[in-house]
């Protein structure tokens, strides 16, 4: 009996997920559902020629309602037939009639409606339909109801809508807007309403951009419907490319933005590796469970050869090679073409002197007859090459300039690599970088990232650059490595997001080739508030309406225009109490929590 009495118990608290606790449909006004307050509208009469989307303005009040819409397609021989007899005796009545100049003008406003269907059933090829279209609102109290019940009829009339209130009715009108496709006579007498193909069409009510990819991550809704907006920038059918542009000026939303997307990117299980200039991401990075990379306890050998997928028919060194030049273009400024030839041989001799050449299987050891690939500690470190450079009087000035990375203030990049780039979270805090340093400092753990992001095709990993203006502003080396990530990050299952809140600099270096080539090989664009400057310099690399230039400049914190694919949406980013405690860098919140 006890099996039996907790069988039911268990059956009982299903049921009451299904069916409500409570109903009263005695008040012919409203219908109460659980503490709910229920009340319907039936449309019965539309303005003669309804526009496309002139539910939309409903649909964008905020109000819980829902609407139903019937729709029943008839057989067009015989409503031809019907509007044939209909015509013959309409004509001849008023042919015959010696009734009131009023009548008459309905009787002909009749006569010409009948005509005109008919002409576009014949000659158009139009299907003929009946529309039934009901309103059904919902509040927590009577007053609240009633407010509502005006604001929509209000609209509802504004757009050429005739509605009238559901007395009597309620329950049967409720019906309509549960999924059982319940249509009762009694009301389908009064909402009947003749349309045809073109006139369904007009009562698709989304007509605003949609943006919302099946297995995508939910960034927010849609400004204009309150539509939810979902990305999956993985999906190779609807996008180029899996890379976002983010551009927006000082405290607009990118940063909360970028953030977001990290956090939700996480239930996914996507790997995700940050460059975090401002120290924005520590906080979200602890939360998440990720590996933060502090410099004064960590170590990027910048000389490291790492074991990944090959990009091109390049060597390992020889790829290296190409990398170091970006690298040392950051700290040895205006270099001759008399040095960079004699860096390259320095650079040679010293993975020489660890036995490492243009040979790949230089890089392998044999352990029992297994090849394993070296480790960091096998590797030449900045003073073995700072050693090389000394010793040549002609590369003296190198040298100096080399010489704070080997014994001075940035001497924590002269070891071997201690950083652990196994966990899906990892930030890159460079905070405490002097400014002069900083672009060497992003450019070593973009392209530490960089080798990560080739080891598996088959994992899905996304690299974020906040503040990627530094990167390309003044350096051709940086820039091209930063660009050449953007094109071809695409084949290692990867994903690139370029952040910035400088226009101008962004697309500063060579006439804007760099950024205009980033943001060309980005198919999601997210903009957020800009200053009129920079809105300029975006008006050379994208096209965009008069309307979304007036909105760049005047955009509301939270706020950007996304651009994804063909689509071109407003989006108000929108995350819970709990994401945006861990997220938000407002001082109030911060103090508050």
């Amino acid at each position: 009996m006890g099996l039996i009495s907790n069988e039911s118990s268990k059956s009982r608290n299903r049921l009451n997920e299904i069916y409500p606790r409570y109903v009263d449909a005695t008040n012919p006004k409203y219908m109460i559902i659980n503490n709910m307050y229920i009340s319907s509208f039936i449309v019965v009469d539309y303005n003669k020629e309804m526009t496309g989307g002139f539910l939309n303005k409903l649909l964008s009040l905020g109000i819980d309602f829902t609407i139903s819409m019937f729709y029943e397609k008839q057989n067009s021989n015989e409503i031809i037939k019907k509007l044939t007899y209909q015509l013959g005796n309409t004509g001849s009545d008023i042919k015959d009639s010696k009734e009131n100049q009023m009548d008459m003008d309905v009787m002909t406003k009749a006569y010409d409606d009948t005509r005109y269907i008919r002409r576009q059933m014949q000659l158009e090829n139009e299907e003929f339909y009946y529309l039934y279209i009901y309103i059904s609102i919902y509040s927590n109290s009577i007053k609240k109801l009633e407010i509502n019940k005006n604001k929509i009829q209000n609209i509802a009339i504004c757009n050429g809508l005739t509605v009238l209130n559901a007395l009597f009715k309620e329950e049967k009108c409720f019906m309509t807007s549960l999924p059982i496709l319940n249509n009762d006579k009694l009301i389908k007498k009064i909402a009947k309403r003749n349309v045809l193909t073109e006139g369904i069409s007009s009562t698709y009510p989304f007509l605003s951009n949609e943006l919302c990819d099946r297995d995508g991550v939910l960034l927010g809704v849609n400004a204009f419907n309150n539509s939810l907006v979902m990305i999956n920038r993985f999906n190779s059918e609807k996008y180029k490319n899996a890379n976002m542009f983010v551009l927006g000026t000082s405290g607009s939303g990118k940063s909360y933005f970028s953030k977001l997307m990290i956090a939700r990117n996480r239930y996914f299980n996507i790997a995700q590796y940050i460059v975090d200039p401002d120290r924005e991401y520590s906080k979200l990075c602890e939360k998440l469970g990720g590996t933060l990379i502090d410099f004064k306890k960590s170590t990027i050998n910048v000389m490291d050869i790492r074991k990944t997928t090959s990009e091109t028919q390049m060597g390992y060194l020889e790829n290296k090679i190409g990398k170091l030049k970006g690298f040392f273009s950051t700290i040895f400024s205006n270099m001759s073409e008399e040095e960079k030839s004699f860096l390259d041989e320095k650079i040679i001799e010293c993975y020489e002197s660890k036995g490492i050449t243009f040979d790949d299987d230089s890089l392998y050891k044999n352990k029992d007859g297994v090849k394993f690939f070296k480790d960091s500690n096998e590797m030449p470190k900045l003073e073995d090459l700072y050693k090389f450079l000394s010793k040549d009087k002609r590369l003296s000035r190198l040298a100096t300039l080399l010489k704070p990375y080997v014994q001075g203030s940035m001497k924590f990049l002269n070891g071997y690599t201690n950083v652990d780039l196994s966990n899906k979270i990892v930030v890159s805090d460079v905070y405490d970088i002097e400014e002069k340093d900083l672009t060497t400092i992003m450019y070593i753990i973009t392209e530490f990232y960089w080798d990560k992001i080739k080891e598996n095709r088959g994992e899905k990993k996304i690299l974020y650059l906040d503040e990627a203006w530094r990167l390309i502003n003044n350096n051709k080396e940086t820039a091209q490595f930063v660009f050449k990530v953007f094109k071809t990050i695409r084949k290692y299952g990867g994903a690139a997001t370029a952040i910035t809140q400088d226009a101008n600099d962004f697309f500063a270096l060579d006439e804007g080739i760099y950024g205009k080539g980033i943001l060309n090989n980005s198919s999601i664009k997210c903009i957020f508030q800009l200053e009129e400057g920079d809105v300029a310099s975006l008006e050379k690399v994208i096209n965009f309406s008069e309307s979304e230039k007036y909105r760049f400049t005047n955009l509301k914190r939270g706020m950007c225009i996304m651009i994804a694919g063909e689509e071109h949406l407003a989006l108000q980013v929108e995350a819970s109490k709990m994401e945006h405690k861990f997220i938000t860098t407002d001082r109030k919140d911060l103090s508050e929590y």
